[in-house]
């Protein structure tokens, strides 16, 4: 037979037994799989968008990737020379000296993460500047030559202790960017060495290994001593459950490459429990903000086998794996996201005054979106150059803690009825549902407040299917759709207004095979209702919405306290009366010009705290005149489109720095207010002279003005004028700049007349 007959004969064979086997499963009702599972798969030129699909639902974890997704909430720990020159990247030549580490805590780490609910932490080893924090064999840049304990501290050593002892895993991130060994004379890195076989670990005088296993490989220099330190950090501080790899290169050499195969090898051999991520394990979110995806898909499309795969490159879509990308791929390959962020504003720590932590609310949002969204959720703390966790980072995590286990260990659908394998909180019971669009109804004991609703398919045994529900609450008589999502996965967590509810009802509304459910809980979040914030854009309109944590380093875009209160009214009053449920209720932006506005959120009838602000003029006819001078990308036109984000900022220069508006019309002015930019403390005006004019030529001085700490405190001032004036066009001119600097700066300008 002919080998493209023969090709088509099989194809149209296993098609037809497939038919059978679905035929079968109808009519059994139990059978969930029609071929075997693998955690990669090839596709043929012939498959179909349908047999995509089928052998989509038919790729699974392997037991490392599930058991990383099982671990949920981890911890990475970004600790070394950065830690003390206070910088992000290092040049790779610091002084080992400058890790002037005196006292080393990892038992207090390890507490604060079991405190949080994390099951594992990934240590940065080795960071790009090639220092590394273990007493290694093969270099001098480390631990070994600085003052810690006179060069005999090892700091993953302790921290690995300390795992043991709180029964938390440990991980590697073992940078494969070295700026030191590419930037001393010696320098292994890029050095265009001959790739000759070697043996892995290279034998050190004095320093025999205990483990007696050796490898032999094609590599160069560098490559051979990259896994020379692999080897003492899987063989002398585990177990290991992860060893991390990124892209980062602050800087590359003599084309070095990477032999990521051997390295794979040497894991695979040493460290039989560990997922690898940035390789074929675990995949980057692709944001360093905590953001993901409403569809998270950890079934995903290669063009290569990744499992002979070198390279890897970024998936960083936002749709990584709808059926028209994987029809797009030759491989289907499960590969877990990991959600990664920090919880300082930088990987590194800095200080306590000016990098800004995030807030319970933020993390714990972060939390319910990244674990809730099929998806491990990595979050970096850096200790301080005490060797601890910092006092508000300790906070924060205890806190999101508490919320965890208050929120997440009580199961509201504890004593329900219905599906005994999806109530029995046993991992090795599952659902095989059957049906078009298949339900699952469960009755509760009582009648009980949710919030919250967790659902988990049975990946580790069938894959991901499920593409599109939604849940259904028992209603004052009557069935009420409170959530709807896409996939589900892993874990999927649905939040939604409270309701008091005897029923719940789980509709499966779009499926790629027959799903199979592992677990389903019921849960209650307490929330109070949260601080509210007003913002008024350049068309003068005014939005009210949960206050959003001023932490400006990547952000997400989420707002955690409107996440997290489904649900909440705001109610707002515009005549100086305090706001109550009676109040005008916030909908959508509206148009508001001068005056006092109030707020007040409520939630389930419980009352949050008033919020208010004093808006001057509207600023939708105002126009920019002149100005002294501009920066560039802080032109003159930004100190009034209404965004605290944007500034003014003059060149530098010592005299004469000015702005001429012209307000659009004639008005009686009787005080301004001046806001200096947060994230520069350059330019801050201290002192300050107010000039009218009604021609915009011919200028009247109206008054001065003090203003005080503006670089400690940089908030907004308000001036009041000696005597109220009548103007159309004002200049303001900087007479001081706070901390004696020689521009001036403004976030924005405004003015009242009331």
């Amino acid at each position: 037979m002919p080998k493209n007959a023969l090709k088509s004969y099989s194809y149209f064979l296993s098609i037809s037994v497939l038919c059978l086997l679905l035929v079968s499963c109808a009519n059994v009702g139990k059978q969930s799989l029609v071929m075997q599972t693998e955690n990669t798969m090839a596709l043929d030129v012939d498959d179909t968008q349908d047999s995509t699909k089928l052998k989509a639902t038919h790729v699974i974890p392997s037991k490392n990737q599930y058991n990383a997704l099982k671990d949920e909430f981890i911890a990475f720990v970004h600790f070394g020379p950065n830690t003390f020159s206070r910088m992000e990247w290092g040049s790779g030549m610091e002084d080992p000296a400058i890790f002037n580490l005196q006292n080393l805590d990892t038992d207090q780490w390890c507490k604060v993460m079991k405190d949080a609910g994390m099951k594992k932490v990934i240590i940065t080893a080795k960071h790009h500047d090639g220092f590394v924090l273990w007493q290694s064999r093969y270099t001098k840049h480390g631990v070994m030559s600085s003052p810690y304990k006179n060069g005999e501290g090892d700091v993953l050593k302790e921290l690995s202790e300390s795992c043991k002892k709180y029964d938390i895993k440990l991980g590697v991130y073992l940078s494969p960017a070295d700026l030191f060994q590419i930037e001393n004379a010696d320098g292994l890195y890029g050095n265009l060495s001959e790739y000759t076989k070697r043996t892995i670990p290279r034998e050190i005088e004095g320093r025999p290994f205990e483990n007696k296993t050796t490898f032999e490989f094609e590599v160069d220099d560098y490559n051979e001593y990259f896994l020379n330190q692999l080897f003492e950090l899987l063989t002398e501080y585990g177990p290991m459950h992860e060893v991390w790899f990124d892209g980062a290169h602050p800087k590359r050499k003599g084309n070095q490459q990477y032999k990521y195969r051997d390295w794979k090898k040497i894991i695979t051999e040493l460290a039989p429990n560990a997922v690898v991520f940035g390789k074929e394990g675990t995949r980057w979110c692709g944001n360093e903000a905590g953001a993901t995806r409403d569809t998270e898909w950890n079934v995903v499309p290669y063009e290569e086998d990744p499992r002979t795969m070198n390279l890897f490159a970024d998936i960083t879509d936002e749709d990584v794996g709808s059926l028209e990308k994987l029809a797009a791929g030759k491989f289907l390959h499960y590969q877990p996201a990991e959600t990664n962020t920090s919880i300082r504003e930088g990987w590194f720590y800095r200080d306590d005054t000016d990098q800004k932590v995030r807030t319970t609310d933020d993390v714990f949002d972060i939390y319910e979106r990244s674990v809730g969204g099929n998806s491990v959720f990595l979050l970096n703390i850096p200790p301080n150059r005490e060797g601890k966790f910092s006092g508000q980072d300790v906070q924060v995590l205890k806190e999101t803690g508490q919320r965890i286990r208050e929120t997440y260990g009580v199961n509201l659908l504890e004593g329900a009825e219905g599906p005994k394998e999806l109530l029995d909180n046993d991992q090795e019971t599952n659902l095989v549902l059957q049906g078009e669009q298949p339900i699952v109804e469960i009755m509760l004991p009582k009648a009980t407040k949710i919030n919250r609703f967790l659902v988990q398919e049975n990946v580790n045994i069938s894959g991901e299917r499920i593409a599109k529900h939604s849940l259904d609450a028992w209603v004052d008589d009557e069935w009420k759709e409170v959530a709807t999502a896409t996939n589900i996965g892993y874990k999927r967590i649905l939040r939604f207004p409270e309701v008091t509810t005897t029923k719940l009802r789980l509709r499966i509304l779009e499926s790629r095979y027959i799903p199979v459910l592992q677990n389903v809980s019921a849960h209650y979040f307490e929330s109070r209702p949260p601080q509210l914030q007003f913002t008024r854009n350049s068309k003068g309109e005014v939005s009210i919405e949960p206050k959003v944590s001023d932490f400006g380093w990547n952000p997400n875009g989420e707002n955690a306290g409107a996440n997290l209160n489904k649900g909440m009214q705001i109610f707002y009053t515009t005549d100086g009366q305090e706001p109550s449920a009676e109040s005008s209720l916030f909908t959508e932006p509206f148009l508001f010009g001068e005056g006092e506005l109030k707020a007040i959120a409520i939630k389930n009838e419980e009352k949050g705290s008033v919020a208010r602000i004093n808006f001057g003029i509207s600023k939708m006819s105002w126009k920019l005149v002149s100005t002294s001078s501009i920066q560039e990308k802080h032109d003159a036109n930004l100190l009034f489109d209404e965004n605290l984000k944007t500034y003014w900022q003059s060149q530098m220069k010592d005299e004469n720095q000015f702005v001429i508006l012209d307000l659009g019309k004639k008005i009686d002015i009787k005080s301004f207010a001046y806001t200096p930019p947060t994230s520069t403390a350059d330019g801050m005006i201290q002192k300050g002279t107010i000039f009218s004019s009604d021609d915009g030529e011919n200028w009247t001085k109206q008054d001065t003005f003090t203003f005080g700490n503006l670089i400690n405190d940089p908030t907004q001032r308000m001036h009041k004028f000696k005597q109220s004036f009548s103007t159309r066009f004002v200049k303001l001119q900087a007479d001081e700049i706070a901390g004696d600097g020689n521009s001036t700066a403004i976030a924005e300008l405004d003015f009242y007349m009331h």
